[in-house]
């Protein structure tokens, strides 16, 4: 005889030779000969290791102490435990005690990818991975959405999320920003025969998300080649010297061209322009050269205008000096000024004006 106790949390089932019997309640049991008593938590979901679940809620007394859900083909049930999300229900049928606990569900049709509006999000960081699929679309993005291969609709910023089943979902993401294209260390011959490498940028932005990948392949490279060729064909048809003098026309000649085929690239191209010219070494050398000689002969000629302002400037000056005696001697005060800042004492006699004794001074260096 084997002696069994039966919590207040607990459930027992008899079996007698391998049949089930009965429901037993809490309380103290006696197991022998051919008698035996499963016991189950009311916290975990009616099973027994020694039957079906359908003999088991066959029984009228089991049948009244639980809550029993059966979920079909492309449906999951959203199980509730007194009002608190416990987890979701895939294909079978389900029995809970509901001797302690409320149960509830909510069938959910997944038989399309689609998650009906009332399907509150939160609940889908309790589910396993295997049951749905998250999309997350950025501030900046814009995305196709299809079902097996089949464009559905352009999904704007947020996170979604699609039931898993037998529908293929996948997602296309867009960069709606401006975007930058460069072309580096483009080689083209000037019709003067020189071989220039050009830097060229062009900033655009997609407009149609659909189009630019149903109607046209591989927008970018595309949108490569045709500012190439924009490019050859202008420095083709000009002078080093000219492309020199007119980068800016470069620039709107590239840009008129690029923007008259952006509707083929469902595109906007809001500005282009060249970013760097690069001259071969020995033509930078030889520019280098007349650049410095350029300078140098500017220079000079500031260098003598300067000089002729000076010399006019003291023309001016002897010629106010000789018809005014009182600017005379003011110049004289002027000198004798600039004369004590450097000396100690200055001894002069009567004979000759002043300033005539003090050239002679500095002349004979005799100050003291």
């Amino acid at each position: 005889m084997k002696k069994v106790i039966i919590n207040e949390n607990q459930k027992g089932f008899l079996f007698r030779n391998g049949r089930f019997v009965k429901l037993l309640s809490a309380g103290k049991y006696h197991a022998f000969g051919d008698r035996e008593i499963e016991i189950v938590s009311l916290k975990e979901p009616l099973a027994s290791a020694k039957c079906e679940l359908d003999i088991l809620l066959a029984n009228g007394e089991i049948a009244k102490q639980t809550s029993v859900i059966e979920v079909a083909d492309q449906h999951l049930a959203l199980h509730t435990v007194n009002g608190k999300f416990e987890g979701v229900l895939r294909r079978g049928k389900y029995a809970f005690w509901s001797v302690v606990d409320r149960h509830e569900y909510r069938l959910v049709d997944i038989s399309t990818p689609e998650v009906a509006e009332d399907v509150p999000q939160y609940i889908f960081a309790k589910l396993p991975a295997t049951v749905y699929t998250k999309v997350e679309v950025a501030q900046y993005q814009k995305a196709r959405l299809y079902f097996d291969q089949k464009l559905i609709c352009i999904l704007d910023a947020g996170v979604y999320y699609f039931w898993k089943n037998n529908i293929r979902v996948d997602v296309g993401l867009v960069d709606t920003r401006l975007t930058q294209m460069e072309i580096t260390g483009q080689e083209i011959m000037t019709q003067d025969k020189v071989c220039l490498r050009i830097n060229f940028v062009c900033n655009y932005r997609v407009t149609d998300y659909v189009k630019i990948l149903t109607e046209i392949d591989d927008y970018v490279e595309q949108m490569h080649v045709a500012a190439q060729l924009a490019l050859r064909d202008y420095v083709g048809k000009q002078r080093l010297d000219d492309i020199l003098a007119n980068k800016d026309e470069m620039s709107k000649y590239v840009f008129d061209r690029l923007k008259a085929r952006e509707s083929e690239f469902f595109v906007e191209i809001t500005d282009a322009g060249v970013k760097d010219i690069i001259l071969p070494g020995e033509i930078r050398d030889i520019m280098n050269t007349v650049l410095v000689a350029e300078k140098r002969a500017q220079a000079n000629v500031i260098t003598r205008r300067e000089e002729v302002a000076s010399t006019r400037s003291l023309l001016n000056t002897a010629k106010l000096m000789e018809e005014n005696q009182t600017l005379y001697k003011l110049k004289e005060l002027e000198h004798i000024e600039r004369i004590c800042e450097n000396v100690g004492n200055i001894n002069l006699n009567g004979n000759g004006d002043v300033l005539s004794q003090l050239m002679s001074l500095m002349r004979t260096g005799s100050p003291s």
